[in-house]
């Protein structure tokens, strides 16, 4: 009997020691006395105790930040500029091989390349054209980290932060532009209604009555304010005492 439970606590160690289980997001990197013999996973696998190790890498995408730094533009100013990059391992046995820690290294190099690819750009191309400097940046970085097993999916720049002085400059510029636009509109409408103004006065040119019924239209919407005093242009006047004329030359005819 001791025999055999010296056997089963023999095979219980034997198993503990070999099975492993890996995740479907992960991969296991199998060593052999030193030697890479493949790639193994998901699920279960058996290593062999003493003789074979494994090293676990994950194919999940991974978000890191990249920490704030001073950067100073093509136009001499000085930003602090953080950002995002998001990575995952496409070739786990590289990953392991070519480098010795893949997120430190694309961190270093995610640094550099901010650095590098944002002091080419002029402020105003930098908040105009975020966009494509983010694909630029990303593309610069993949080129260094494909030889280590790894893509750079994305690179977001997340924070720009101005210089107090610049901050101000800045809102100058906006309020006084924003100026000139109200000033332009001022002017686009005072221009239409000179316009539309020119076409009623030739209308009403052309209508002599014309002027008469909007006189008249005048005239009643002052009444309707319950106002003490009427006032009388003085084409209107003309006009009445064109009519007394005209009843006068009648009352004669007759």
């Amino acid at each position: 009997m001791t025999i055999f439970y010296i056997s089963v606590g023999v095979v219980i160690l034997f198993l503990a020691l070999s099975l492993r289980v890996v995740k479907e997001y992960d991969r296991g990197v199998v060593f052999f006395l030193g030697k890479v013999t493949g790639v193994r996973g998901p699920g279960l696998i058996i290593l062999i105790p003493i003789l074979e190790q494994m090293t676990r890498t994950t194919l999940r995408t991974i978000t890191m930040n990249i920490p704030s730094q001073k950067i100073i533009t093509k136009d001499n100013v000085s930003i602090d500029i953080a950002a995002v990059a998001y990575y995952h391992i496409t070739d786990p046995l590289k990953s392991v091989i070519a480098i010795e820690d893949v997120y430190s290294a694309v961190n270093q190099i995610s640094q550099t390349t901010v650095r590098n690819v944002v002091g080419q750009f002029m402020l105003d191309q930098l908040l105009a054209q975020t966009v494509d400097i983010n694909t630029q940046i990303k593309n610069v970085i993949d080129a260094h980290t494909e030889p280590w097993g790894a893509e750079v999916t994305a690179v977001e720049i997340k924070d720009i932060t101005l210089p107090d002085n610049m901050q101000r400059a800045m809102a100058k510029e906006a309020e006084a532009e924003r100026e000139r636009r109200a000033k332009i509109v001022a002017a686009e409408g005072e221009m239409q209604a000179a316009q539309k103004l020119g076409e009623a006065a030739d209308i009403i040119s052309a209508h002599p009555v014309a002027l008469q019924l909007r006189t008249l239209q005048t005239m009643s919407e002052i009444a309707t304010e319950k106002n003490s005093t009427i006032i009388f242009p003085a084409q209107f006047m003309t006009t009445v005492q064109e009519a007394f004329n005209l009843l006068k030359a009648d009352s004669k005819t007759h």
